[in-house]
């Protein structure tokens, strides 16, 4: 037994089942009027910012454990720009969970089954958001690919990314949308996330980082 709670980002296992099913930390639900973030050196939540407007996010929000964005994530991102100047957010893989159920707060940990994500740039850093379904739920698990979820979940998630970091008064976009992608390539970039977190290990314990 445990005598001490894990790390979210670090000691809670992602499931043998991955990139197929992952198991991920919850940072915030859609009635959340404060961003929540991970504090990365204790792993308590910690509030990050009240939300400025008064978007919702129709989905839990939260990231990946034991993943990192860095460069096997920025790959695809340069790839795609055709560029090589677009580095990882050097953060966890951050997911967006759609259920029908009403999850009242965060700070928990879900089985999530990755149907696709949105490929963005924030401040010229990758910074994907895998797009899930909760596992087993009623109505999403259906779902096997972003091309089933409706129209309005898509806009609605489309909107709230590429506004929830605007300041009052900014004239030019924090994060651009670069592309919508599917269940397959949101497993391999869950799979990059995952080589490029061993890296960082690798790197840590060598004294590189």
């Amino acid at each position: 037994m445990k005598k001490y709670r894990s790390h979210p980002w670090h000691g809670i296992n992602i499931g043998n089942k991955a990139p197929y099913i992952v198991i991920s930390f919850i940072e915030i639900v859609s009635t959340d009027t404060v961003k929540y973030e991970i504090d990365k050196e204790t792993g308590y939540l910690s509030i990050d910012r009240p939300q400025k407007y008064s978007n919702v996010l129709p989905a839990l929000y939260g990231f990946i454990p034991k993943t990192y964005c860095a460069d096997k994530v920025a790959e695809l991102t340069n790839i795609q720009l055709n560029t090589g100047k677009v580095k990882g957010d050097g953060d966890p893989l951050d997911i967006c969970v759609l259920t029908e159920k009403d999850i009242t707060h965060g700070d928990i940990i879900v089985r999530a089954r990755p149907i696709g994500g949105f490929r963005l740039l924030d401040h010229n850093m990758a910074d994907d958001k895998i797009i899930a379904v909760l596992e087993g739920d009623a109505i999403y698990n259906s779902y096997q690919d972003i091309n089933d979820v409706p129209t309005a979940i898509i806009d609605r998630l489309k909107h709230y990314f590429t506004t929830y970091k605007d300041l009052p008064g900014e004239k030019t976009p924090r994060c651009k949308l670069i592309d919508i992608y599917g269940a397959e390539v949101a497993r391999e970039v869950i799979s990059r996330s995952i080589e490029d977190y061993e890296v960082m290990l690798k790197n840590a314990h060598e004294g590189l980082v």
